[in-house]
């Protein structure tokens, strides 16, 4: 399965669970499309690729096709996570709800300022010593790391984690980071995103002058 398609499932994933919690029971693919602007076509063959979901004459049933996909994006259990980074942007992802109403579960957070070893954050997350992480990640069984550091930080903490034997890695951390065949490392630049806002700004402020 291509990225582009687990990525298009959770899309999928995310309209049924709307239509799940307005009480929906059944959906077609084109009312799928037409309620959510997707593309018909393109939810028939996605789905095709894992089986036969739907039923002629009624389409979808949500709750059954809710959780085959999860299951297919292996949500069917609970993955445990751990952040990398206990400053303010490795808290407010420690905390997001989001996370945990999907089924991921913030075991721990790690940061090398002994002075945050020992306390929580505001959701109780525990905050450890990095020096312990590879342990913790033996003995609790860590699913993902996500990294939360400073770029100067991030190649040493992702070898860390690789060496730990985690082979999901989301980092929020700018810059390019390298990892071995075998482990996933999925990059959120921030600073890229607001840059790509800017442009877009600034270009339609161009147009507006030139007008």
């Amino acid at each position: 399965m291509s990225e582009l398609t687990a990525g298009r499932l959770s899309v999928y994933l995310r309209a049924l669970n709307a239509l799940d919690a307005a009480g929906v029971k059944t959906v077609s693919s084109k009312a799928l499309a037409e309620q959510f602007h997707l593309n018909a076509a393109q939810i028939r063959k996605d789905l095709a690729y894992f089986g036969e979901f739907g039923i002629r004459g009624v389409g979808y049933y949500v709750k059954d096709l809710k959780r085959q996909l999860r299951a297919i994006l292996g949500l069917d259990r609970t993955v445990r996570v751990a952040v990398i980074g206990a400053g303010n942007l490795g808290m407010a992802l420690a905390d997001y709800p989001g996370f945990q109403q999907e089924g991921f579960a913030i075991v721990g957070m790690f940061d090398a300022d002994r002075a945050k070893v020992g306390r929580r954050s505001k959701g109780g997350v525990p905050i450890f010593h990095i020096d312990t992480f590879t342990d913790y990640v033996a003995r609790e069984r860590v699913d993902i790391a996500v990294i939360a550091v400073p770029a100067e930080a991030a190649q040493s903490v992702v070898d860390l984690v690789v060496a730990a034997g985690i082979r999901a890695i989301l980092n929020f951390s700018p810059g390019t980071l390298q990892v071995p065949p075998g482990v996933k490392l999925k990059n959120v630049d921030l600073t890229v995103s607001m840059e790509s806002l800017s442009f877009f700004l600034a270009r339609g402020e161009a147009a507006d002058g030139q007008a």
